[in-house]
């Protein structure tokens, strides 16, 4: 077996996505497999050659796309706004905001009668037109991008600039466009005027010389955060109305939706244990990301359980069918079931992140997971305290869309009504 001081020497001789042409494709669901490839020899697994190439049109040299020292850069740079000083400082504050703002949409829609699209969309801070031009772009990148893992022949595409190719370039310069006008070059003025720290500012200083690789970390970031926490939250609404818990999951601090909101500090949020339980069970069933690519072995290896694992060859595990898993979860995994997060007490409890897969683990852990649960969380809780959801049309069934993240298609439409206990 290959130490891992060897396999970094290899690394820092060779490009970190250099590597050879892939072999095999290797298929685990296996915890132990799982956390040794994430975590006990981490060093000999990575994204390789493979997703860079896929991913690099969507991605560029970001962080979901990369190895190494780009990789170890761009993850030490913005750790500090994933903080939980700047999470319980800043963070949950325009969390709570964003929340009390669609609490305030949904209760219009629901004097009115109106259906709505709860499909949320979580990350876009520019003017409406942008906003608008700069989504569909996100969203038909991430499903054209998704497909070049399965089209054969997305290379002679992208040459001959012809179907699917042609419409990812035109997205990804929609994409370009909006990024570098709107978020590089508008904010950097501002940025060289304060001390402010952000993340914004970190990667603006340190890459100030190549705006292209500022824009792939930028992308990264708000592709991440647009998608996973929108569409967990619309299968969490979806969950509940198919399995009705609004009664065991609203809790009735403040009056209006204002107050409410301004009521959820920390304290409190710790105290919403069976939240969490659901939030933790929708993420289960119906992962933001259901297909991790899986790790490209650098050097032959054997996984815990004895399977021989050769240069080149992918080790892959899939969050949404591990989710389903009968020898993982027991009898009742395919069943909606947000008792299984608490303890004894009526604590929350963690599961084992090589169990548990939606945020990967070991040193590639998603540095967003608390951020993404905390603003779940707290929009999940303005929403159910003053609102009962209903599906617009409870016969149409729901389906997937095929993109790298588990979106429905079509979005969903439900019903808004006002709890009665709500004032």
């Amino acid at each position: 077996m290959l130490s891992s001081s060897n396999v970094e020497k290899r690394r820092k001789k060779y490009h970190p996505v250099a590597d050879s042409t892939l072999k095999r494709e290797i298929y685990t669901s296996d915890p132990a497999n799982i956390e040794y490839i994430l975590k006990t020899n981490f060093d000999n697994y990575g994204k390789g050659k493979l997703h860079h190439e896929v991913l690099e049109d969507y991605y560029g040299d970001g962080v979901f796309a990369v190895d190494g020292d780009k990789w170890k850069e761009q993850r030490k740079l913005s750790s500090p706004d994933f903080s939980k000083r700047v999470l319980r400082d800043v963070n949950s504050i325009i969390f709570r905001r964003n929340a009390a703002k669609l609490a305030n949409i949904l209760n219009e829609a629901a004097n009115s009668n109106n259906t709505v699209d709860i499909q949320l969309e979580s990350v876009c801070h520019s003017s409406k037109e942008d906003s608008n031009r700069f989504i569909r772009a996100f969203d038909e990148v991430s499903e054209l991008s998704f497909w070049r893992y399965i089209d054969l022949f997305w290379k002679n595409k992208k040459v001959l600039n012809v179907g699917s190719e042609a419409k990812l370039k035109r997205s990804v310069q929609i994409i370009d466009e909006v990024t570098i006008t709107v978020f590089i070059n508008v904010d950097s003025s501002i940025v060289q005027q304060t001390k402010e720290e952000n993340i914004l500012s970190r990667f603006w200083h340190y890459s100030t010389t190549n705006p292209k690789y500022l824009r792939d970390i930028l992308v990264n970031f708000m592709g991440g955060g647009k998608d996973s926490t929108g569409t967990t939250l619309a299968w969490f609404i979806w969950s509940l109305c198919k399995h009705p818990l609004h009664e065991k999951v609203a809790s009735n601090i403040g009056t209006t939706i204002s107050d409410f909101a301004s009521h959820l500090n920390e304290e409190a949020m710790d105290k919403m244990h069976y939240l969490q339980a659901v939030l933790s069970e929708t993420l289960r069933l119906y992962p933001s990301i259901p297909l991790l690519y899986g790790k490209v072995c650098f050097e032959d290896d054997v996984l815990p359980d004895g399977f021989n694992v050769n240069k080149g060859d992918m080790v892959v595990y899939q969050p949404y069918a591990m989710g389903r898993m009968k020898y993982i979860w027991g009898d009742d995994a395919e069943e909606f079931k947000p008792e299984r997060w608490i303890d004894e007490n009526g604590f929350f409890k963690q599961e084992s992140p090589f169990k548990f897969t939606v945020f990967q683990a070991g040193p590639r852990i998603c540095i967003g997971k608390e951020f993404a649960y905390k603003q779940m969380k707290i929009t999940a809780a303005v929403l159910l305290r003053f609102f009962i959801f209903k599906l617009a049309d409870e016969s149409r069934p729901v389906t997937y869309k095929t993109k790298i993240q588990l979106h429905i298609a079509g979005g969903l439409h439900v019903r808004a009504m006002q709890r009665i206990d709500q004032n």
